[in-house]
């Protein structure tokens, strides 16, 4: 083990105190990735649409190549692939900002954003995967589910923290200074921090090399319903997420004021970070599927509140809301996949679950910006409420589809064996 005179539970000193702090800055670039192209490509070229197309353009390279990014990671190891990946996507994200304020055609722009995004290093499922193994190796069984109920509540507490974090920063410095900034700082933290973050000692433990091949369930096993539902619901999660930052923006916008939309999007965190954490206390006998519909269900009533909102100080209101429900859902999701995960896919899992997300945010912002430019900013507010029925619906499908455990009757304890 590493760091083993650090104090702690041994997933702590299995994988080092700095793994944290590390693992939390090297998923930034990810989370900055779309808002910061669909920011820079507005300010620019002046147009929502042609920055939504160019958000969606990246979650659809994401989407092609992430799954293949996490069958790579099962097979080779988390270095071997994190490392060159993470070196092309800094390339090509220091290239963007020079390329959209030069007379490119918007094809031209349309297709780096595909490669940026085929080439983005989802950190994210990286470090679930990285501890879900380290947890498997250093913990005693007795204790693993109760840890591992505990790290992905961490996990998604810090997804949700960075989805915040990332589209904050990027309206931060795009007000403050430039829009192309953020797209450069994106850049240069892929390039030290993902870098870090694949070198780091506990990738060492991580399994994936040729000797673990043969362990593998079929790939087939990945397209099981009850994982499947869980793709959905975190698809619908991104949807919500792009769809909310979209509409939100136009709103703001046709008062002049669209740069603050990250700002104002970073009032969702507060109560979303907070009971995301907070889930790891929830009782066992309140099961995964039931809080996944529970929380699902205070999102969509949300939505419903952001959707009938016409004033900043409504706004505000909906979103801090909307936060308490989006993240203890995600937390859900997450540990949902991990548990459905097919021996030797983990990676695997946890990038289409990722891939969904980016997926989702990046067609909701494509989406709502046509929306918002033919139909206006008040019915593009309605659209994360479709994205939070999306997140109910596969809720009740995955509970449909989840034999309920037997009840044992007190009476039967009377009986003979």
């Amino acid at each position: 083990m590493f760091h083993t005179r650090r104090p702690g539970n041994a997933l702590v000193r299995s994988a080092g105190l700095s793994y944290f702090p590390l693992a939390f800055i090297a998923r930034l670039p990810f989370a900055m990735m779309t808002v910061g192209v669909l920011t820079l490509v507005v300010a620019e070229r002046g147009s929502l649409t042609l920055g939504g197309l160019n958000s969606a353009a990246a979650g659809l390279g994401t989407a092609l190549a992430g799954p293949l990014l996490g069958a790579a990671v099962d097979r080779l190891g988390q270095r071997r692939v994190l490392v060159p990946v993470g070196l092309v996507n800094a390339a090509l994200l220091g290239a963007f900002p020079f390329v959209v304020a030069s007379a490119a055609a918007d094809p031209v722009l349309l297709a780096l954003s595909v490669l940026i995004g085929v080439s983005a290093p989802q950190i994210s499922p990286m470090s679930r995967t990285r501890l879900v193994g380290l947890i498997r190796r250093s913990v005693a069984p007795d204790r693993r589910e109760k840890l591992l109920d505990g790290t992905m509540a961490y996990e998604s507490a810090a997804d949700e923290t960075v989805f915040v974090v990332g589209p904050f920063l990027v309206g931060l410095l795009a007000t403050a200074i430039a829009p192309w900034l953020a797209v450069a700082a994106a850049a240069v933290l892929t390039l030290v921090f993902v870098t870090w973050f694949a070198l780091h000692p506990s990738g060492r433990l991580e399994p994936g090399t040729a000797h673990t091949a043969a362990a593998q369930a079929p790939a087939g096993e990945l397209l099981r319903f009850p994982l499947l539902t869980v793709v959905v619901g975190t698809l619908g999660v991104g949807l919500f997420f792009g769809a909310t930052l979209t509409s939100l923006t136009g709103f703001l916008a046709a008062d002049g004021d669209g740069d603050r939309a990250g700002l104002l999007y970073g009032v969702m965190g507060i109560g979303s970070a907070v009971l995301a954490l907070g889930t790891a206390a929830l009782p066992e006998r309140f099961p995964l599927p039931a809080r996944w519909l529970g929380f699902g269900s205070l999102l969509l009533a949300a939505a419903v509140l952001f959707a009938t909102a016409r004033s900043v100080p409504a706004l505000v209101v909906a979103l801090a809301v909307l936060g308490c429900g989006i993240g203890p859902t995600l937390v859900t999701l997450y540990g949902l996949g991990a548990r459905l995960s097919p021996a030797g896919r983990s990676a695997t899992t946890m990038t289409m679950l990722g891939s969904a997300v980016v997926v989702g945010q990046a067609v909701a912002s494509a989406v709502t910006g046509l929306v918002t430019d033919s139909l206006g900013a008040a019915t593009a507010l309605a659209l994360p409420a479709l994205a939070a029925a999306l997140v109910v619906a596969a809720a009740l499908a995955h509970v449909a589809a989840t034999p309920r455990p037997a009840v044992r009757r007190p009476e039967a304890d009377l009986l003979p064996a």
